[in-house]
């Protein structure tokens, strides 16, 4: 669950005078009805039996050392994955839609980082695809939120939330996310161990 606000008017406003669409603009809206909050519909969202199934392989998808058994695995509930690509351990994709993930050719996602495509609020819950472009690397611990798109060769660094888009080639970094002053700084937390499964892990 993630709380959806656009943030600050003037982050608001310099999102939509720039031309380009937003996550929000990609998020689809699925209006709840009564006093409730929105979670307390989630089976109407998805069959039980299916977000089940979704929880164990994503649970395997977390554990496994294997890189090539992760692509496998996260193919089988729906992920988009490319060729190459690097899913460290702990790293978690969205359990209740994971369909909604594009995982384009030799991205890494690092140790613990969370891919979310969905957001429960009080009133409705919303859903949204994620995109992480050909060899964009995302750090350790990182949580990218529904609608978002993180371009080619961009890198999010360890421990950052982001809420926005990263254009390619970028480095963000923080809570929110935001372009940091030079790409120099390639402290994304996707460390050597990540890199070493591809080689450990080709099993």
């Amino acid at each position: 669950m993630t709380d959806d606000s656009p943030g600050t008017e003037s982050e608001s406003e310099s999102e939509s005078g720039s031309g380009s669409r937003t996550r929000h603009d990609r998020i689809t809206r699925h209006p709840t009805a009564g006093p409730r909050n929105s979670l307390a519909f989630w089976t109407d969202a998805k069959h039980p039996l299916r977000i089940a199934i979704n929880y164990v392989v994503v649970w395997l998808v977390r554990i496994s050392p294997s890189l090539r058994l992760k692509r496998w695995l996260m193919r089988r509930i729906g992920v988009t994955v490319g060729d190459d690509v690097s899913w460290g351990l702990e790293a978690t994709p969205d359990v209740f839609w994971p369909e909604l993930i594009t995982l384009e050719d030799h991205a890494i996602v690092g140790y613990d980082a969370t891919l979310l495509c969905h957001e429960f609020l009080q009133d409705e819950y919303r859903t949204g695809e994620v995109v992480v472009g050909e060899r964009a690397m995302i750090g350790a611990g990182a949580i990218v939120l529904p609608g978002v798109e993180i371009g080619a060769e961009a890198r999010v660094a360890a421990n950052s939330l982001v809420t926005r888009d990263v254009e390619p080639g970028t480095t963000v970094a923080g809570v929110p996310a935001r372009p940091m002053g030079g790409d120099s700084d390639d402290d994304t937390g996707a460390t050597a161990d990540e890199a070493d499964e591809n080689e450990s892990g080709e099993r």
